[in-house]
């Protein structure tokens, strides 16, 4: 009884001032003339007038205290006997507000008291000796009230429908900004990924030659040069590389983002310089390339090279002096083969919880395009790295 109570007393909804004002003009001008109409018929009905048109203006914020309210002055009159009076439409305008601003199971209610309310209107007032007349009044009268509330009825269903769709957008307009967000911030990811790779494998081949030259200073001043020379140059190609991709990190928008056209995106034809980067570092290196080559989307490309990449600067790390290393490329009929191997001493490819290094790197992004990675140590000494790699993507999308 009390959340009944409760629901009837609580508005429902934020008012509009326009409707707020309109809903006062309403109530007000129908008091006016209406009221003044039924003062001058029959004091005592004019005043049930009153009773009926005043409470209108809260019939948006309170629609169910309004009709009830106004069907219990209705239920006076007829108890009092008073006549008929111009402020008895206040009941239909009631009757339309319940349906329209008020809850559904009240609406219903509303619809039965109707209905009673059309027995007793034609009980008292419409009583005659001619059946066929006071059939055809209460008839009239229960069209007339049933077309008022289904009307009201078919407004708040369309109603309910705008509100529904204008929730739909909503929703949709932030499923675009959160899918927005979160495009952006694994575009930061990939680009912290990839500066790591520059990173190490930059400062695989400084650290290599930094050793290199300190023990030949003395015995080969030129050997010694060189490495200088060579930790100067990869230094500054790797600082404009990594100040690219951080400059990328600093926009605040970013109007393309493709995860298929990853940037910058080094490839196929990036990796004889790497090989040749590798080779200065003092490790030699055979790059070999069989089968007929072919164009490559962007992202295998730069997968291949990243596994190129890692795989040498694992050689760098763990093979130990004098290694020999080899990179081969494969174009087969449905897939690129890499095979990143050497005869080092080999400490191999250290898996990692964190994606983006060693071998757990090379596997993820390998996923990415539907390959497959292998690494370990080879029988006889030494490590091999084999990335299988298929030119399109599976219909099925990639396996996790």
């Amino acid at each position: 009884m009390t959340g009944t109570m409760s629901g009837i007393l609580a508005p429902r909804r934020q008012i509009p001032a326009s409707s707020k004002a309109f809903d006062l003009l309403l109530a007000g001008g129908l008091t006016v003339i209406l009221g003044l109409l039924g003062l001058a018929q029959e004091e005592f009905g004019g005043l049930v007038g009153f009773g009926m048109l005043v409470p209108l203006v809260w019939r948006r914020s309170h629609p169910e205290l309004v009709f009830f309210t106004v069907s219990g002055v209705a239920v006076l009159q007829w108890l009092a006997g008073a006549q008929l009076q111009p402020g008895n439409v206040g009941l239909l305008i009631a009757l339309y507000a319940i349906s329209v601003y008020g809850e559904v199971r009240f609406s219903r209610i509303a619809l039965g008291i109707g209905g009673l309310g059309v027995l007793m209107a034609t009980a008292r007032y419409w009583s005659s000796s001619d059946w066929r007349q006071q059939i055809t009044m209460m008839v009239a009268l229960g069209a007339l009230v049933f077309g008022v509330w289904a009307f009201g009825e078919r407004r708040r269903t369309r109603g309910l429908y705008v509100a529904q769709l204008e929730e739909r957008a909503i929703q949709a307009e932030r499923d675009r900004d959160r899918e927005s967000k979160l495009a952006v911030s694994n575009e930061r990811t990939r680009i912290a990924r990839e500066i790591h790779d520059v990173v190490a494998h930059g400062l695989s081949i400084m650290i290599v030659q930094a050793d290199g030259g300190l023990y030949a200073a003395d015995a080969s001043p030129e050997q010694a040069k060189k490495a200088l020379a060579t930790i100067g140059d990869t230094g500054r190609a790797s600082l404009t590389e990594m100040r690219k991709m951080l400059g990328l990190l600093k926009q605040d928008t970013q109007p393309e983002l493709d995860p298929d056209q990853p940037r910058p995106q080094p490839g196929i034809s990036s990796l004889p310089e790497l090989v040749e980067n590798v080779r200065q570092a003092g490790l030699t290196v055979d790059y070999e390339v069989t089968g007929t080559s072919r164009d490559l989307p962007a992202l295998l490309g730069l997968t291949t090279y990243r596994i190129v990449q890692e795989g040498l600067t694992n050689t760098l790390k763990h093979a130990g002096p004098g290694a020999h290393t080899s990179v081969h490329l494969d174009f087969g009929r449905e897939m690129l083969t890499v095979v990143v191997t050497d005869d080092g001493r080999g400490g191999g490819v250290a898996p990692s919880h964190d994606p983006g290094h060693g071998l757990v790197g090379m596997r993820q992004r390998a996923s990415i395009s539907g390959g497959t990675v292998n690494a370990g140590p080879k029988a006889g000494g030494g490590y091999e790295v084999i990335a299988k790699l298929p030119y399109n993507l599976p219909a099925g999308g990639v396996s996790q």
